[in-house]
């Protein structure tokens, strides 16, 4: 009798005694402060503020020359997330969590002594790269930790693309130095540093678990999504260098924008709707916070990050968004994670934008609690609720378009702004057409939210979040990788193990099983809106026709030993499968009698009346 072999749990713990074993809070604390500290950490890298301190540049510096060298952090983290993604294949996360933070403090600390144009362009590329490597290094790491990181996860990438902008201009207040804009916070850089050593650690101690990662075919996915990226870093760059004209950098924008949801339609059924999301949260949430934040400074007008006598400072409602955003994240993934759920973050993003064109520009930072929290919670609530419906390969490939997107739509506000700010020579119709971009830009985002949602539901409704996990590319699927990287492989000890050996035992792992025996199964597919906890338990045993009771041949056997076995566990099923598989009718008996004990003899046929009939 073949038995197929016993496939370890990815969530199970390594044998032997460890801290993480004793300890099991230590791995997923650490985590959680890392998390915190390092996502922020990746995002103040995007925005290129050395324009704001150009007035302490030395003689003999070309200033345009310098802001295009700094803006190269952008296009270097879009081409480096999707590489990032495809090397978690082979890298341990803790590995690239300490390599992409050492790559941080070494741009960090060398932007000390930078004194030149092309200095400055290789430690804001290095920026760029370190970024992308933690950013989806922090996502596989919460992957297989408690549902309550991935939301901190979520919530954490809302806040930090909210304040990006305003974080990357805090500690330029009242520099003497321009040279800050190239290490902005080197203490937090360390102090991420030093959490990853401790999370290092707290891995070896636990004897290296294994975490999920990407398969070949979604490596595939992850590599043709940097092709967009590449195209659309070449349009930014040269947008910079060359002296194009308004109406071009829109068009060439908005083919970057409809590059990008066609990618996310080329991916994975199961990860669409996050691809969608992950889009449309780049494109609008950095690009218009770094236009609010810029209308609010004290220089035009507003109450700046700090404030003033008797105003409120932007850094009130930052927090307050914040706060609220993780508290949306981590109430979705514990007690909903519905399917309705995304499309009504999205809307919280519309309704959040319509309120900046009433509330902006604002005498007091107070009030601006309101658009700020709309667009950190919905974009909080969006991105968990559709995270929740995706496996670790669609995760990465959404996370791989994101930032693309970030950029697209930078380039979609710089050609609006061109056009707005065209013939502009008088200060006050400066601020005025700057005020007036900014709202027209927030209906231009709001429509492309609207948009996304409209395509997310057309697109996605008969599409069922499933994943032919059978073969591909020619590996099996009863490895642990592509265990842990199914959608619901973060609930350890809740069937992780049976769902290990139903894979071994054929099943295709995406939501659908197998006949395990002779009895004809009826294949319920995964529903589409379905969650985690909503995925269906797997093929629904038809009735036999024949009698169970006196159909004592092989196939009545097995049915009624899979029957007697029940749910008793997945070892039963495994000899049951094994048994109808090796020997026909023989092994099928062998079956019944192994779970139901011996067969009773076959009575003897009794006398027909026609055999006493003379004819």
């Amino acid at each position: 009798m073949a038995i197929p072999p016993i496939q370890r749990s990815p969530n199970a713990p390594s044998a032997g005694p460890s801290a993480g074993v004793r300890f099991p809070w230590l791995l997923d604390s650490v985590l959680g402060l890392l998390i915190i500290v390092a996502l922020p950490l990746a995002i103040i890298a995007i925005p290129n503020t050395v324009s704001v301190v150009s007035g302490l540049l030395p003689e003999g510096f070309d200033k345009l020359a310098l802001m295009r060298a700094h803006g190269l952090a952008l296009p270097a983290m879009i081409l480096t997330v999707p590489l990032a993604a495809v090397a978690l294949r082979h890298v341990k996360v803790p590995h690239m969590l300490l390599g992409g933070l050492a790559v941080l403090a070494l741009a960090d600390a060398a932007g000390g002594f930078a004194g030149s144009t092309f200095l400055v362009a290789v430690l804001r590329v290095l920026h760029g790269v370190g970024a992308g490597l933690l950013i989806p290094a922090t996502l596989v790491a919460a992957w297989e930790r408690p549902m309550a990181l991935r939301a901190i996860w979520t919530g954490m990438l809302s806040f930090s693309l909210l304040t990006a902008q305003a974080l990357a201009l805090w500690p330029l207040d009242d520099v003497d130095d321009w040279r800050v804009t190239l290490q902005p916070y080197p203490l937090l850089t360390g102090i991420a540093l030093a959490l990853a050593a401790v999370y290092f650690v707290a891995w070896l101690l636990r004897g290296q678990p294994p975490m999920p990662k990407p398969r070949a075919g979604e490596s595939s996915r992850l590599l043709l999504a940097s092709v967009p990226a590449v195209g659309i870093a070449v349009v930014a760059i040269s947008t910079a260098s060359e002296e194009w004209g308004a109406g071009l950098v829109i068009l060439l924008a908005v083919l970057a924008i409809v590059a990008l949801l066609v990618m996310a339609y080329l991916g994975s059924r199961e990860g669409r709707t996050l691809a969608y999301v992950m889009v449309a949260v780049g494109i609008v949430l950095l690009p218009s916070l770094a236009q609010v934040t810029y209308v609010e400074m004290r220089g035009l007008g507003g109450p700046g990050l700090l404030g003033g006598p008797g105003t409120t400072g932007l850094w009130i409602p930052f927090l307050v968004a914040g706060l609220l955003a993780l508290a949306a994240a981590v109430a979705v993934r514990l007690f909903a994670g519905a399917r309705w759920l995304v499309p009504l973050g999205l809307l919280a993003m519309v309704v959040g934008l319509c309120s900046v064109r009433v509330v902006v520009p604002a005498a007091d930072g107070l009030v601006l609690v309101i658009p700020f929290t709309l667009l950190a919670a919905g974009a909080a609530v969006a991105l968990t609720s559709a995270l929740s419906q995706a496996g670790i390969g669609a995760a990465l490939f959404g996370l791989a378009l994101c930032f693309p997107g970030v950029l697209a739509g930078y380039l979609l506000a710089t050609g609006v702004q061109l056009k707005m700010l065209r013939g502009v020579t008088v200060a006050q119709q400066l601020v005025d057409r700057f005020v007036g971009t900014l709202h027209l830009w927030s209906l231009i985002g709001g429509f492309l939210v609207v948009a996304v949602i409209v395509l997310a539901e057309l697109l996605t409704r008969r599409a069922a979040p499933v994943v032919d996990a059978s073969l591909v590319d020619g590996e099996s699927v009863s490895s642990t990788d592509d265990l842990a990287s199914s959608p619901g492989a973060e609930v350890a000890g809740e069937g992780s193990d049976a769902e290990a050996e139903s894979r071994a035992l054929g099943g295709d792992g995406s939501g659908r099983r197998r006949s395990r025996s002779g009895v004809d199964a009826v294949e319920v597919p995964a529903q589409p809106g379905g969650g985690d906890e909503d995925r269906p338990t797997g093929a629904i045993p038809r009735v036999s026709g024949s009698d169970p009771v006196t159909d004592f041949s092989g196939h009545g056997a097995a049915a009624r030993g899979e029957r007697a076995s029940g749910s008793g566990g997945a070892g039963k099923a495994a000899s049951s499968a094994a048994d109808g598989a090796a020997g026909g009718d023989a092994a099928g008996t062998e079956g019944a009698a192994e779970v139901t004990g011996p067969v009773p003899p076959v009575p003897p046929q009794a006398q027909s009346p026609e055999d006493t009939t003379s004819p």
